[in-house]
């Protein structure tokens, strides 16, 4: 391999690195905030199911980032769908629009 080669494949498996740790840190949080709202459960065991659930779903979201084909897919597959399930966390919460 090339050094400037080298270099792009670095900063590419580096960039996947980011959006799995921080990506995926924050999809998982959305999630585990959205399905603590939704579950028809007392409110601690909604929150104890969702967050047991959570570690699943992280290692989920980082195997995800890995497998997709780009970089720039593996960004947008964890950015739109937590823009998305943050707003409507939002929504659900007191604090939404009426």
């Amino acid at each position: 391999m090339k050094e400037g080669s080298m270099a792009r494949y670095r900063w590419l498996v580096a960039s996947r690195v980011l959006a799995a740790a921080l990506g995926g840190y924050a999809l998982t949080s959305a999630l585990t905030v959205l399905l603590s709202l939704v579950w028809p459960l007392p409110k601690s065991q909604a929150v104890l199911a969702a967050t047991m659930l959570s570690f699943t779903l992280y290692a989920g979201a980082v195997i995800w980032v890995f497998s997709v084909r780009s970089v720039t897919r593996a960004w947008l597959g964890m950015l739109i769908p937590t823009a998305v399930i943050a707003l409507l966390c939002w929504v659900l919460q007191s604090g939404g629009p009426a």
